[in-house]
């Protein structure tokens, strides 16, 4: 596999998180590399096509987005419907049937099959690299996951995931099992 193109700036993605850094608060700077990574290792999967950039970099900013602006630990739904909603009245144009795929099936464990399989695959398996630290490659090396890390630090990412699941599920147990069942498609 070829090197991976490593985007340190995106004003498409810097634009769309400052209108939530507010809600996001002391979790911001995580959420943002982790939107980061995941948008490398996607548009890496898809040949950095500039024409499919940015839809991936709009569903990646919004695709956890509701576990702040919602408060939930089942976010998928509010954060597609958040990303719809600012599609329409921002006037981006992107295609909402890919947009909310896109979001939804981030988590399936199995591939996606269906409308808009390239991109969505690509988004899914760039997700599962990053939530699992690595652990998941996807076909991506040791080296060029290190490297897209060593540019975009996870300042304590997953461990802010596991905070949310506590104080929003209770307990980080119970909440495991709601976002698990929340989230998580076949």
């Amino acid at each position: 596999m070829t090197e991976i193109n490593i985007e340190l700036n995106r004003p498409r993605v810097e634009e769309l998180l400052a209108r939530y850094e507010k809600e996001i608060g002391k979790d911001f700077a995580g959420y943002r590399n982790h939107v980061y990574r995941t948008i490398t290792y996607a548009m890496h999967f898809l040949n950095n096509d500039p024409l499919l950039e940015p839809l991936v970099e709009t569903a990646f900013v919004y695709h956890d987005i509701g576990l702040w602006t919602d408060r939930e630990l089942a976010y998928l739904e509010p954060s597609e419907a958040l990303a719809l909603q600012d599609n329409k009245k921002h006037g981006w144009g992107l295609e909402p049937e890919a947009l909310k795929g896109a979001i939804h099936w981030h988590h399936k464990i199995m591939p996606y099959k269906g409308p808009h399989q390239h991109v969505i695959e690509a988004c899914r398996k760039a997700d599962w690299i990053d939530a699992s630290q690595g652990m998941v490659k996807k076909g991506v090396s040791k080296a060029e996951i290190k490297r897209v890390e060593a540019a975009f630090p996870n300042y304590g990412f997953h461990k802010t995931l596991l905070r949310l699941a506590k104080d929003l599920g209770g307990s980080i147990i119970v909440g495991g099992i709601k976002v698990t069942r929340g989230i998580v498609k076949w």
